[in-house]
């Protein structure tokens, strides 16, 4: 019996005697032994699940070799929908000890070459969502396999680091095999040429989101041939013909948000766009040089549609798509987030502009261009912050990467790890105001919470932002204050080893 039962029992006077047997044998039936001790066997089933989903795939897989009854609770659908081997060592001897777990897997997410040569291995033939970052090793005939073995597969997303050895056979391939497929989001593809997309436009007719990020040639032509996207991004893609750009895509029937961000493009192509496409509601041309220095263009929407540039005020444009006066504010993302009344076009605009600009602001601050002081303190630091707090977790991850990037103090006694910061170092006094920004925008708080996420890498990387944060002086009080101190040590002893996270 409990502490807290004796106690209750003690004030009853002899008349109740008798109701202390029963009190005994309902907390005992609760799985509570005498000493207090829980009596694990006697747990309900859906509290042992509830256990389960709070661990890792490989804890989880451990802990179901314990007794037969876990051992049944372990391989529960539920567990298993959803899978991120990224914080792991993932090969094909691991892949096929989880197989038989993995029959309803699907959503996936994996890192480097090795893993995805084992994914094969976990035979989860109704995998919808594969999603893979590392994968510069990764070859055509690797995910040419992986496409060939998922048919069901309706999102597809490799980045943000380059896919320097896949080319457009492997999307003519993934074109092929994954008639089903609505997203597909690629970076660093070396040539998308026009059989690849055609391929995409034939065989994928509900492809509505298309991604080829910073890639070095993608066929402008055959881009509008696939009349069923609604959302495109070539953000940081060179060598595009932005007059073919603006004289073709506006005639796509369905197109709704277009990212042109990091690249080339003009104010005669923007205005064109604007001006011409009848479906377009948000274009996102942030850090666009050529752009930046023209005048020409306007800062304000053009026919009600959206623009999105470093000149104009990202929150206030963006605010304009709510009918709710109550969203004109900096937690515009927030209020969206916490809204009952939601539209199913506004949520999908929104889950995409939360996406490509996470994406557009990592690469910005890891690049660190000259001339950007003034939004990274107005407008960039909020963005990020906002951006944490998204329900999409690698949104989280980017975001948090990109803040620890960038908030980096002018230190002289500071020893900050050269990895994470060597592309902040070349301009050290903004950084400095813009951890001050990241402060007064309640940056610790989310930091700190984020630190204690399940997902190892939104941890770490938040982690790192409240080390960046805590060589300044003026913060620490800030950063003890909010947990991040116990959540950092929390950190350590949940991964102590095996990553490379900031700690």
């Amino acid at each position: 019996m409990t502490r807290r039962v004796r106690r209750k029992v003690a004030k009853k006077g002899k008349d109740d005697a008798v109701s202390l047997s029963y009190l005994e044998i309902e907390v005992e039936d609760l799985g509570l032994e005498r000493n207090g001790d829980v009596d694990w066997t006697s747990l309900p089933d859906d509290t042992v699940i509830q256990l389960f989903s709070c661990l890792n795939y490989r804890d989880r897989a451990s802990l179901s070799s314990t007794c037969k009854t876990w051992r049944v609770l372990g391989a529960s659908q539920c567990l298993w929908s959803s899978l991120d081997l990224r914080a792991h060592k993932f090969d094909t001897a691991t892949a096929t000890s989880l197989a038989s777990r993995c029959v309803y897997l699907q959503k996936l997410r994996f890192r480097g070459a090795e893993s995805a040569d084992a994914i094969i291995h976990l035979q989860a033939k109704n995998l919808r969502e594969i999603s893979g970052d590392y994968c510069r090793k990764i070859t055509d005939a690797t995910l040419s396999v992986i496409v060939a073995r998922h048919e069901a597969l309706e999102s597809l997303q490799l980045g943000p680091d380059f896919c320097e050895r896949i080319t457009g056979d492997a999307i003519k391939a993934i074109a092929l095999c994954c008639p089903k497929l609505k997203k597909l989001r690629l970076s660093g593809i070396k040539d998308v040429y026009a059989d690849a997309i055609n391929a995409l436009a034939k065989h994928c007719p509900t492809l509505v989101d298309i991604g080829f990020l910073d890639c070095l040639n993608v066929d402008e032509a055959a881009l509008e041939n696939v009349s069923s996207v609604r959302f495109l991004s070539v953000a940081g893609t060179s060598n595009m013909k932005w007059d073919v750009v603006s004289h073709l895509w506006h005639k796509l029937p369905k197109l709704i948000g277009l990212d042109v961000s990091r690249t080339d493009i003009g104010s005669a192509a923007i205005s064109r766009l604007l001006s011409s496409s009848l479906s377009l509601k948000v274009l996102c041309a942030l850090n666009c040089p050529v752009l930046e220095e023209e005048t020409s263009i306007s800062t304000t929407k053009t026919n009600g549609k959206l623009l999105l540039a470093l000149f104009s005020d990202i929150f206030r444009e963006l605010s304009s798509l709510f009918a709710e006066t109550s969203n004109k504010g900096r937690n515009m993302f927030l209020d969206w987030r916490c809204s009952k009344n939601k539209d199913k076009n506004l949520n999908e605009i929104m889950t995409w502009l939360e996406w490509i600009l996470s994406h557009t602001l990592l690469r910005t601050a890891e690049s660190n261009p000259q001339g950007l002081d003034n939004f990274w303190l107005k407008q960039g630091a909020a963005l990020l912050l906002s951006l944490m707090q998204s329900s999409q977790e690698d949104v989280q991850e980017r975001a948090a990467t990109g803040l620890a990037t960038f908030v980096v103090i002018d230190d002289e006694n500071a020893s900050i790890d050269r990895g994470r910061a060597e592309a902040a170092l070349a301009n050290l006094s903004v950084n400095a105001n813009v951890a001050k920004a990241v402060a007064e925008e309640g940056g610790i708080n989310i930091l700190a919470a984020l630190a204690r996420s399940m997902n190892r890498l939104v941890a770490e990387e938040a982690a790192g932002g409240l080390w960046n944060l805590s060589v300044g002086e003026e913060h620490k009080a800030a950063i003890a204050e909010a947990g991040g101190v116990k959540a950092l040590v929390d950190l350590i002893f949940k991964w102590s080893s095996g990553g490379d996270g900031v700690l």
